[in-house]
């Protein structure tokens, strides 16, 4: 017998247990849904009636206090309203006589109702004839309203405890039937579930084994249905396993080898970890940072090779994420000592992900950019020596300038003076550049001087209001403070952030239209204060946003703004000196905001 015959015909006797025991139960139901609906359908009605007829018959006796109280409209209405009412739920309990009395109480009911419209006037009545006449004509009514209630909820309950009744014989003739059919159907599943069972058991035996690489399987067939099918199939699967296997040995190490050549072949130190950390391949540039032969580094953990609890904690971040760490280029760097020199490094951090998308671990790759750093630091020098030694004959052509300018300026002609000024100008404009390089060659050498005090937060901004008051009354421009909250008191050099906060406030001034407005703001979170500086001028284009804080950038605009392009890169230079950043938001047509973070003073 096939396995599908063995177990449709198990299956097929325990349904037709169930749907004798279903048969039972829809029996047992129908009496009891039977009884139910006595309850329901020839009472309910009844007693809905009654109750609608006393609040029918309470809103007329309601009008009837409004009569006496002068409220004939509104009592009129009311007490007709209350009738109509009254007289359509009688009627609904006349219709819907089920029991025995009911007759009688809604025939009483019906000829005190008459006798009470009978002697009510709402024009005429009184307290007197309320209480003499009507009130007991309405406690009359109410009361037989009551019986009907009552007479119909007595026999609900009797109804009840017929339901009850049939409900028990149902319980225990289905608990009787679902026993026997439960002890049937157990007999005919354990018989049918040994039958299956245990071939299955062999052949999972047989699986497991092949799963661990022991192809060598040979299951025992002693039927012909499904199951001995099945395990033929098994016993050639093992046997074209371990052929395929035999054969697929040489290209995985094959590939294995092609994979460790391409690592080793990479210039810049690559390492390569698991989703633990654990090192599992790594090239010779990246094993000569640690003085260590590669194969003496894998398969130990990063933090027991390199020594870099920073690029962990993104190694653990980028696999938890799956995504690369976004670190902007001077967070990426770190240095190396190698022997008598040091060497700089920019990591770059990569999430392993297979086809399924799971991150099964993650690369960092070194790149050696001393020689990029050695670079700067020579530019910088030079730039610091050439300004240096431009600043003393700039210093001698603006004295010969003004000393022209002072001695012959009645001899001159206009268009001789013109270009005198001119001249003059332009030696200003070197100057302010030669000592913007200066400053910031000294800031980028760290050869700046920084004294550190106390300040109010307050007091920097009122200072760089009037620094600049007069510039912006030239451009009809409203320079304000908005409301402060409580501030601590920073921890800065004030001059050198005084510095920041005006070169903002003018170049805001000088991008923003006459009839302007610019707003200073400061708030306190943590253990910085942030200041900020805001305009409604002309907004930084999308693409001059990454590069604002670079050196010799400027925005275009339409008109010619001046400046070196320089201010903001000190800025930028002279806020981190402090430990804090400095970042803008802005939209094209609608402004520009400048904010930058100061450490509050510990002790605060």
């Amino acid at each position: 017998m096939k396995l599908k015959s063995k177990i449709l015909l198990g299956y097929g006797i325990i349904l037709s247990l169930m749907v004798l025991v279903g048969g039972w139960g829809t029996f047992n139901l129908r009496r009891l849904g039977k009884a139910s609906d006595a309850i329901l359908k020839e009472n309910y009605r009844s007693i809905l009636a009654a109750e609608n007829i006393i609040d029918a018959l309470e809103r007329q006796d309601s009008a009837i206090l409004l009569a006496i109280s002068d409220s004939q409209a509104q009592a009129k209405k009311q007490f007709r309203q209350g009738e109509i009412t009254f007289l359509q739920w009688l009627g609904r309990a006349k219709d819907n006589i089920t029991i025995s009395g009911e007759k009688e109480i809604l025939s009483a009911l019906e000829a005190n109702y008459s006798k009470y419209i009978e002697v009510i006037d709402l024009s005429e009545v009184t307290l007197d004839q309320y209480y003499a006449d009507i009130f007991p004509l309405f406690t009359a009514i109410r009361d037989l309203c009551v019986q009907l209630r009552e007479v119909n909820q007595e026999t609900m309950l009797s109804a009840s405890d017929e339901a009850q009744r049939v409900s028990q014989q149902a319980v225990w003739s289905m608990v009787l039937a679902l026993g026997s059919a439960a002890g049937l159907g157990l007999i005919f599943s354990l018989l049918l579930a040994e039958r299956i069972t245990k071939p299955i058991g062999k052949t999972i035996t047989a699986t497991e084994k092949i799963a661990e690489g022991n192809y060598d399987i040979a299951i025992e067939v002693n039927s012909q249905d499904e199951l001995g099918v099945l395990a033929k199939e098994i016993n050639n699967m093992s046997q074209k396993l371990k052929a395929f296997r035999e054969l697929n040995v040489g290209k995985v190490i094959i590939e294995q080898q092609r994979n460790e050549a391409i690592i080793q072949s990479i210039g810049d130190a690559i390492i390569v970890v698991d989703e633990a950390l654990k090192i599992i391949a790594l090239n010779p540039d990246a094993a000569s940072l640690v003085n260590l032969k590669p194969q003496l580094a894998v398969d130990n953990y990063f933090l027991d090779v390199f020594e870099n609890s920073e690029i962990a904690d993104y190694l653990k971040d980028t696999i938890a994420t799956g995504k690369a760490p976004s670190l902007k280029d001077d967070r990426r760097i770190i240095t190396v000592n190698r022997g008598n020199k040091i060497k700089y490094y920019q990591f770059n951090i990569t999430p392993v992900v297979t086809k399924e998308n799971k991150i099964i671990g993650g690369i960092i790759l070194l790149q050696d950019i001393t020689n990029l750093k050695e670079l700067d630091k020579l530019k910088s020098e030079f730039v610091a020596t050439a300004s240096h030694e431009l600043r003393t004959p700039l210093t001698g052509m603006s004295m010969s300038l003004n000393l022209l300018q002072e001695t012959t300026q009645s001899k001159l002609s206009e268009s001789e003076i013109e270009l005198l000024n001119a001249a003059n100008e332009d030696v200003k404009r070197l100057r302010s550049l030669v000592n913007d390089l200066l400053d910031l060659s000294k800031i980028e050498s760290g050869r700046i001087d920084l004294e550190f005090t106390a300040v109010e937060v307050e007091f920097l901004l009122n200072k760089a209001i009037a620094n600049l008051k007069m510039q912006a009354a030239d451009k009809n421009i409203t320079l304000k403070i908005e409301d402060l909250p409580s501030l601590p008191k920073v921890k800065l050099d004030a001059n050198k952030i005084l510095w920041v906060l005006t070169n903002l406030i003018a170049n805001a001034i000088r991008y923003t239209d006459n009839g302007g407005e610019i707003k200073l703001a400061a708030k306190h979170h943590n253990n910085w204060v942030y200041i900020s500086v805001q305009d409604n001028g002309a907004g930084i284009p999308r693409e001059f946003k990454s590069k604002i804080f670079d050196k010799f950038v400027q925005v275009k605009t339409e008109r010619d703004v001046g400046g070196s392009g320089l201010g903001l890169a000190i800025c930028k230079e002279m806020v981190k000196a402090h430990g804090g950043t400095i970042w803008v938001d802005s939209t094209v047509g609608e402004g520009s905001t400048f904010t930058f973070t100061v450490p509050v003073i510990n002790n605060q």
